[in-house]
């Protein structure tokens, strides 16, 4: 495992432990990226590291519990330290709660959602990524270069809007409008901010039923991860495509 200032360029995963957010770590890492990745649960983290480790790709592994300013802190002072910038920002780690009190996802009702359930799912899926945003953007504003991806969903889409799931739908919703948001105030650094949907993947969340592959999922993803200066900014995308919000 390296250490100190990286000449290379430098991003963030969240939730990157398993599924989507291994490997676009490992998908980044291979394009000569040095990767943070970072898992609320150390452990599964550290695996997970030194499995891409054993790959030869160049990672790091900072512990991270996106719902609490005082991790996201220490990310930042471990970024500082080690690795002096910071390039690329993939807001991956997210929950799906709307499964808890009912008997599958599909029957928790907007009508008896807890505030308990709402509250912690935006706490992961929505205050997490804009904690990041504040603790990270500084850094890309002095390299005045940054790509940030909030790994969203077509849940969260107005335009195709169902019942059921609603906590998760709202989170997803809030998450967009984020976006739009700081690509709307990084105007002029540089900084690229987009949503990806990477579409029903066969992960822990998706299950095994969904119907694409987690490179698949990740296409998209790493894309809006190394968008070139002239590319999108504020925009919803699939597989590179832009969707309806």
């Amino acid at each position: 495992m390296l250490s100190g200032k990286s000449d290379k360029p430098v991003a963030v995963v969240t939730g990157a432990n398993r599924g989507l957010g291994l490997e676009t770590a490992r998908q980044l890492a291979k394009r000569d990226i040095r990767v943070i990745i970072t898992s609320r649960n150390a452990g599964k983290g550290e695996i997970a590291m030194e499995k891409l480790l054993a790959e030869g790709l160049d990672v790091l592994f900072q512990p991270l519990d996106v719902t609490s300013e005082s991790s996201v802190a220490e990310l930042g002072a471990f970024i500082h330290s080690r690795c002096g910038r910071v390039d690329s920002l993939v807001n991956n780690a997210g929950v799906f709660l709307d499964i808890h009190g009912a008997e599958d996802a599909s029957g928790a009702s907007v009508f008896n959602v807890s505030l308990e359930t709402l509250t912690a799912t935006l706490k992961t899926n929505l205050y997490g990524p804009l904690l990041l945003a504040q603790e990270l953007i500084p850094l890309m504003k002095q390299q005045h270069y940054g790509r940030i991806v909030n790994v969203s969903s077509g849940m969260g889409q107005l335009s195709e809007m169902e019942g059921k799931s609603p906590a998760y739908r709202i989170s997803k919703t809030a998450l967009n409008a984020l976006t739009r948001i700081l690509a709307a105030e990084m105007q002029g650094y540089n900084i690229l901010v987009n949503s990806v949907c990477p579409g029903w993947v066969r992960t822990d969340m998706g299950g095994p039923q969904a119907e694409r592959t987690v490179e698949q999922g990740v296409a998209g993803i790493i894309w809006a991860a190394t968008l070139p200066d002239d590319g999108p900014t504020g925009g919803f995308f699939r597989d590179g495509q832009p969707i309806p919000w």
